[in-house]
């Protein structure tokens, strides 16, 4: 039996969170014309990762759950970030007869085609973590992207207010470059969170979303003495930190990340003091809710269109809940 973890008693939503299907978008019951033709109480359900990281094995965590709670056979392939190979998925999906697929898609505008095609083959489409800009789909589950980066700036903000005077130089690791809406969206949310802040000037804004890339750019950016750093995602929160810590500057430049994983949790608790908070999106409820709404829509329930997240934050002032958080990690990865 799989854990939840708990903050104050009541279940977090990172890994507590029952999101059910409810009424909104529609379904016909059974196998579409593309699929199995087997009842749809046991439906086979094609699943495409997007990359291979923390956040993705724990949205398969939740969509696993979820297929055994809904008698599903899941086929689980990983994209690895390439828009051909994505394709390539979906057509061995239609050769293997799913009745779904769900996926989280590189491109709003280029996953289409590919989605497309089964789509009208009568294969039910599901979008997480990313949308696709056509109707098609029976369900998108997302986190408030721009919330996501809110939430880290709101917290920033307030250490520059206590620990700073209200002034600082702050550099943004980003990755709109690779997906322009959700990077975007999480560099403007914290772009809001800091704006009017007559102390504060932004030295920098860099795209870096693998921890050795990201590393490099900082490194380069650390020669314009920001004061804090934030980042967009894991990997470039990993490498800011790495950067800092590699330049000697704990204590002198700050780090505000996005997403969560087991070593992000780590760093939040190092006695280095760089990494001050991360805001999470919740992969496991994510994952869980997508395979949960291809179910249903194959046993003709009506889902809700767009399912949409909010994100948590995590601090280093709460180390008891960090703790608590990584042991839930361990736990579900037993």
């Amino acid at each position: 039996m799989r854990r939840r973890w708990t903050r104050g008693g009541a279940a977090l939503g990172l890994c507590g969170l029952a999101l059910a299907a409810v009424a909104c978008g529609g379904g016909n019951g059974g196998s579409g014309a593309g699929g199995t033709g087997r009842s749809a109480s046991h439906p086979v359900i094609g699943v495409i990762l997007m990359q291979q990281d923390q956040f993705f094995r724990m949205n398969e965590q939740g969509m696993r759950e979820a297929a055994a709670s809904h008698n599903a056979d899941l086929k689980i392939q990983n994209a690895g970030g390439a828009l051909d190979k994505e394709a390539s998925i979906v057509d061995t999906f239609l050769a293997q007869k799913v009745d779904a697929i769900v996926v989280s898609p590189l491109g709003s505008q280029a996953s289409i085609p590919a989605l497309a095609r089964a789509h009208e083959r009568g294969v039910k489409i599901v979008t997480y973590n990313n949308g696709i800009a056509a109707d098609f789909p029976i369900a998108n589950i997302q986190s408030d992207q721009e919330s996501l980066g809110a939430s880290s700036g709101q917290a920033a903000r307030a250490w520059i207010e206590g620990h700073l005077g209200g002034k600082a130089k702050v550099a943004l690791i980003g990755f709109a470059s690779q997906l322009p809406e959700q990077g975007s969206a999480r560099q403007n949310g914290f772009k809001k969170a800091i704006a009017g802040m007559e102390g504060v000037t932004i030295v920098a804004e860099q795209d870096a979303w693998n921890a050795p890339e990201a590393a490099t750019t900082v490194a380069a950016i650390l020669t314009k003495h920001p004061d804090i750093i934030w980042a967009a995602n894991e990997g470039g929160t990993v490498g800011a930190v790495t950067a800092v810590k590699s330049a000697g500057l704990g204590g002198k430049v700050v780090v505000f990340g996005t997403d969560i994983s087991a070593q992000l949790v780590d760093l939040l608790l190092a006695d280095d003091g760089i990494l001050q908070a991360v805001t999470a999106q919740k992969p496991i409820d994510m994952g869980r809710a997508a395979v949960e709404a291809a179910a249903h829509s194959l046993l003709g329930d009506t889902v809700e269109k767009k399912v949409v997240l909010p994100g948590l934050l995590f601090s280093r002032e709460r180390p008891d809940e960090l703790r608590a958080f990584k042991q839930s990690l361990e736990q579900e990865a037993k």
